[in-house]
């Protein structure tokens, strides 16, 4: 049973006294507090759940695309970070009574694969290192707010193990961050076109030829008509 239960059942007893209407009234509002803090964890917990999935997946994916420099090695050392804490998740969520998200750990495996296969093969490498970025830190607010919650609740294990997680992975998104300056160094590679839009640039390029070759193309030369 969580602290913020256990305060809410201590208080949950009937009062037969002149004094009995306001004990009504509070334990009312009390239990109204705790379940909208009990929604609260439940929806920022299902996002946890997601965003250490795709913490897990897409930094190596973005490593891949990268090769063998140094954005890529932070990288990799933030995805390590996920990966161990991960099968952490579904005890903490049982200690406060939250279910495991099998639901967010699908949508950050999704979310990670579409961005793989759709978004990343047409956005230069730069463009998409700051996107995951962006992503590395929604991280950092979202379990600095379960830490807030926990802290509201008197939840001293859940508020401490918030305060770890931060510790241990605020300093891999800022290596993250400092990599940056890689790109203003390698100004090509930060710029290179993904596949897929080499490929449309050919196309388009050809296209002309194409049209103008065609057996039904459209003379330019408006007399040919007539003729």
């Amino acid at each position: 049973m969580s602290h913020y239960r256990k305060h809410h059942s201590k208080h949950n007893h009937p009062v037969d006294s002149g004094a009995g209407s306001e004990g009504t009234q509070d334990s009312v509002a009390k239990s109204s507090q705790v379940s909208a803090e009990h929604e609260l964890l439940l929806s920022l917990f299902s996002e946890l759940f997601q965003e250490e999935q795709s913490a897990k997946l897409h930094p190596l994916r973005e490593a891949e695309r990268l090769g063998e420099v140094p954005p890529a090695a932070a990288l990799r050392a933030l995805a390590a970070h996920a990966d161990r804490v991960l099968p952490e998740l579904p005890a903490l969520a049982e200690k406060n009574q939250l279910p495991v998200s099998t639901a967010g750990l699908a949508l950050g495996a999704f979310l990670s694969g579409f961005r793989q296969l759709v978004i990343d093969r047409v956005v230069e490498p730069e463009r998409s290192y700051r996107g995951t970025l962006v992503g590395m830190r929604h991280g950092l607010d979202l379990v600095e707010l379960i830490r807030q919650v926990a802290k509201a609740q008197n939840n001293t294990e859940l508020a401490q193990w918030c305060a770890g997680w931060l510790a241990e992975r605020a300093p891999l998104v800022d290596a993250v961050a400092k990599e940056l300056e890689w790109f203003a160094r390698a100004p090509e590679a930060a710029i290179e076109k993904p596949y897929a839009l080499r490929l449309l640039a050919r196309l388009m390029a050809l296209l002309p030829g194409v049209i103008k070759s065609s057996p039904g193309a459209i003379s330019s030369n408006p007399g040919a008509a007539a003729s």
